[in-house]
């Protein structure tokens, strides 16, 4: 059987840990999580990672991490770091880069295909100013994409593209399709700003996860997309022209919630009929608990609950 991954485990600091399991049996799991609880123990400062999360007291539910399958864990520094802007640090064995509101986990392990033709097609990112960062990805040698990425009848002059302030669509490694966004006033270098999610009952998706999660709707379209906010991030959704994939063992592995009340929220999930893949676990030693669920679409999610309670005490 393939191995399971549990996605990001946040220790007490903030820190999140992918575990993997040898199989899906439940004697396996059990001694796999009670060998986490022991070992892992090594997790981020909170005075390096409070900064990051920002919007960590802002709900009950909030926008936390991407979690990547990577086949060269330096060549995504090279990107996440040294070309956009975040920092590099480690959680327990796990490389993790830190950019303000979200984390970015580093497996290096074999992956399935890009993030594009999968249920999340990108994650979005600001900046202040979109030319200069643009200008800065070129540089670095990493391929622009915009003029084949943005919606039908959006106008590009130079990579970027006459949508609101400016968008840009970058290709990160691996095929990680990232969006870049101008932000006029922006103080911070970048700010994660949303994920993509594409399929083919775009407007369920954003009932489902405005029912589920509590995200707040937001009224205007644009150019097909419609959009839903928590805090952390804002949720986007587009009708794809066919079937997407789910997102297990993609570029963009699955995408992580900080959930106050895990326990009642999982309880919540099931009375609605939505099927806990790993059920709700407390790991005491790293004073988190943590559960895992797939979108009826396809797109894997994790669910946390401590990193609140560690950085804001």
């Amino acid at each position: 059987m393939l191995p399971l991954w549990l996605p990001t485990v946040k220790g007490p600091s903030n820190s999140a840990i992918a575990v993997r399991i040898g199989s899906h049996d439940t004697q396996g799991m059990n001694c796999s999580i009670a060998f986490v609880t022991a070992a892992l123990l090594v997790v981020l400062s909170p005075s390096t990672a409070s900064a990051q999360l920002l919007a960590v007291k802002e709900g009950p539910i909030v926008y936390g991490h991407h979690h990547l399958n990577v086949t060269s864990v330096e060549e995504h520094k090279k990107f996440w770091v040294d070309t956009l802007g975040g920092t590099a640090t480690k959680a327990g064995t796990f490389d993790v880069i830190k950019i303000p509101n979200v984390l970015i986990f580093l497996s290096a392990r074999a992956r399935s295909g890009p993030t594009k033709g999968s249920s999340l097609d990108h994650i979005g990112f600001s900046v202040p100013n979109l030319r200069q960062f643009v200008d800065k990805v070129k540089a670095s040698g990493y391929q622009m994409v915009t003029a084949t990425e943005v919606p039908a009848g959006v106008s590009v002059t130079d990579d970027i593209a006459a949508r609101g302030p400016g968008i840009a669509y970058v290709m990160a490694p691996d095929g990680v399709k990232v969006e870049l966004l101008q932000s006029n006033g922006q103080k911070a270098a970048i700010m994660h700003h949303h994920i993509h999610l594409f399929g083919e009952q775009s407007s369920e998706m954003r009932v489902w996860y405005m029912k589920v999660f509590g995200a707040i709707e937001r009224p205007n379209q644009t150019s097909g997309i419609i959009s839903a906010e928590l805090p952390g991030g804002v949720l986007n959704f587009s009708q794809s022209p066919g079937p997407v994939v789910p997102t297990r063992g993609r570029a963009l592995d699955h995408i992580g919630f900080e959930v106050r009340n895990l326990a009642e929220f999982c309880k919540k999930l099931e009375a609605q009929g939505i099927k806990i893949d790993v059920p709700f676990r407390d790991v005491p030693a790293l004073k988190i608990t943590l559960a895992f669920i797939t979108d009826p679409w396809g797109t894997y999610i994790e669910l946390n609950e401590g990193l609140a309670n560690e950085l804001f005490q």
